[in-house]
């Protein structure tokens, strides 16, 4: 009897071993040959990069495979032998089926698990979004073309709604799932889109649990966010040391005025040179007041004739610098910049009062600093 009760206790033990799957995958993939290769990456905490965790092999269009259950949530992707792309989802302690359409990977379907339901939620969001943007910039091109002023007006101001709308929905999916790892991933699109000045998208951050901020994308924004914030509106701008045309060094420190306008530009850059006659006409404006103007060129290597022809023909009449470094100079990459034209507001004391400023707004900003309003 002692050995019947032992046995019936290892075959319970043994079943319930079997059932309790943690992170669980399987899934079927129509009309694809048996023993094509599944491959299962996920993001990597040191390269920040997908790399391979484990494989299977399809078996009459269907596979499944029980993987070590992770210790966080972590964006995770699907690879199909000979197909092109991959299925993204969430690896979390959960049982996850796929249904893969292997002509177009993106609509697979992903269920199990509340970061998966979360997670499609956000992405089936996206593509509403995008799908009604596209759409109505070709409406606008059509109305722009059409010279019809009226339609132009209403379009710009319905894709204006569903950006406010997009920025409402992202914020409320932080605020109300602060535990999830979907909010990292929005935040990270937030900061990577400039969608929130970096100051809000910290706060956003810091309301995050523990677990979800120690995240490898977690780690990476929580350092991205201190760099974003030291160039934020409201901090100092952190000095910096950069060729002359003349092959001197100038700071910013020494470029200082009253009000400091730090122009990122470059001679290669189209709507920089558009854009390089109002800035002349606002310091010829308030020269005399008190204005300065230091501009950074993100010039290539090897084309410094370019750059000084470039503020010889746009008449530029303040400072210049450049490490002729492209998008690799260290300036830029100080002030975080991603695109140009891009201009910082520095007050006497050298706060960054405001960014990304153009035409009269710009000039209207530097006539209130120096009371010329």
């Amino acid at each position: 009897m002692r050995k019947i009760i032992v046995m019936l206790a290892v075959a319970t033990v043994f079943a319930s071993c079997q059932e309790d799957k943690g992170y669980f995958i399987s899934g079927s993939v129509p009309d694809m040959e048996n023993g094509k290769m599944v491959y299962v990456s996920e993001i990597d905490e040191n390269t920040n990069r997908p790399k391979r965790i484990d494989s299977t092999t399809l078996e009459d269009g269907e596979f499944e495979l029980d993987l070590e259950d992770p210790e966080t949530p972590n964006l995770s992707f699907l690879e199909f032998e000979g197909l092109q792309g991959n299925v993204i989802y969430i690896a979390e302690n959960e049982k996850i089926n796929f249904k893969v359409y292997k002509d177009s990977l993106r609509t697979s379907e992903v269920n199990g698990g509340k970061e998966n339901r979360l997670l499609y939620d956000y992405l089936g969001h996206l593509k509403n979004v995008n799908e009604e943007v596209t759409k109505g910039r070709s409406e606008m091109q059509s109305a722009f073309q059409e010279q019809d002023s009226t339609k132009l007006a209403t379009l710009q101001e319905t894709e204006t709604e569903i950006i406010d709308n997009d920025k409402v929905y992202k914020k409320k999916i932080v605020k109300e799932n602060p535990d999830s790892f979907v909010s990292i991933m929005v935040i990270s699109d937030m900061l990577r889109m400039k969608s929130y000045p970096a100051n809000e998208i910290k706060e956003m951050f810091d309301g995050l649990s523990e677990e979800v901020k120690n995240t490898a994308i977690g780690k990476q924004i929580a350092q991205n966010l201190e760099k974003e914030n030291k160039v934020a509106v409201g901090s100092k701008a952190p000095n910096f040391t950069a060729p002359t045309p003349d092959g001197d060094e100038l700071s910013l420190k020494e470029a200082m005025g009253k009000v400091t306008v730090i122009d990122f530009w470059a001679a290669w850059c189209k709507p920089c040179r558009v854009e390089n006659p109002n800035l002349v006409r606002t310091y010829n404006k308030y020269k005399d007041d008190g204005l300065s103007v230091i501009g950074v060129s993100l010039d290539r290597p090897g084309q410094k004739d370019r750059w000084i022809q470039a503020i010889e023909e746009d008449g530029l009449p303040w400072h210049q610098v450049s490490n002729l470094k492209f998008w690799q100079d260290p300036v830029a990459q100080l002030y975080r910049i991603q695109a140009i034209p891009a201009a910082f507001v520095l007050d006497e004391k050298g706060t960054i009062v405001a960014r990304d400023l153009r035409g009269d707004d710009l000039d209207n900003k530097i006539g209130e600093l120096l009371n010329k309003g």
